[in-house]
């Protein structure tokens, strides 16, 4: 886990799609961890191993260090509370502000390595990588200033919050809608466009969904919160 100092950014981006926008102020007043890695096959299967859950397919790719696929909004929740009694700290999805922020890495450009498009900097389907229509083993390319790998192309990341449109109201440490028929997911995949990489570009899913490229990573909160 990598610990995020807690800050303020502007969220959003006005050039992208409709519900990129308004850009607008966020304030998160609590550090937290977050996973260095999307979670693997390898740490997911131990967790299936230990509750007798039926493990997720890897679609013939391999597991071990590969990001989990086919895994639900629930799986993914499920998880983090399993893991959470298994070493007494506090593990959930990210919130869809801390997933930004985390993934901007302190950058205010485009995408976090600047404002053009850079082959080879992540697994997606034109970013020029060896990863031909699959998912790539954690780690596999450049980490982010804040030494966070994957936080864009590989898998979308399923987040804590539901799906709704933003506001141009300042916000503090927010959680989004606390109804919804959609779960947001964040960070492009394997299978998706480069344009999708930026740590803006907002995806969603229903929570039930499980799919080939879609897996997630955690937060831990810090004793003190």
């Amino acid at each position: 886990m990598i610990k995020i100092t807690a800050g303020k950014f502007l969220a959003g981006y006005n050039g992208g799609d409709p519900d990129e926008k308004p850009i607008h102020a966020v304030n998160l007043t609590r550090d937290f961890y977050i996973g260095q890695y999307e979670v693997t096959f390898a740490e997911y299967d131990l967790f299936c191993d230990a509750t007798g859950r039926e493990k997720p397919h890897d679609e013939g790719w391999g597991r071990d260090k590969r990001p989990v696929i086919n895994v639900s909004w629930q799986d993914a929740t499920d998880y983090a509370a399993w893991l959470s009694e298994l070493t007494n700290k506090r593990y959930r999805l990210p919130t869809e502000a801390e997933w930004e922020y985390a993934a901007r890495g302190g950058t205010k450009t485009t995408y976090w390595w600047g404002d053009d498009i850079k082959l080879n900097m992540e697994n997606c389907l034109d970013c020029g990588d060896t990863y031909a229509n699959q998912t790539a083993p954690v780690g596999s390319f450049t980490a982010n200033p804040y030494g966070l790998y994957d936080m864009t192309g590989n898998v979308w990341e399923w987040i804590r919050d539901w799906y709704s449109s933003y506001s141009r109201d300042p916000k503090t440490d927010p959680y989004g809608s606390m109804i919804g028929s959609y779960r947001v997911i964040r960070g492009n995949s394997w299978e998706d466009n480069s344009r999708r990489s930026r740590p803006t570009f907002r995806g969603y899913h229903e929570p039930e969904k499980k799919t080939s490229y879609l897996g997630f990573r955690l937060v831990q909160e810090l004793d003190n919160q």
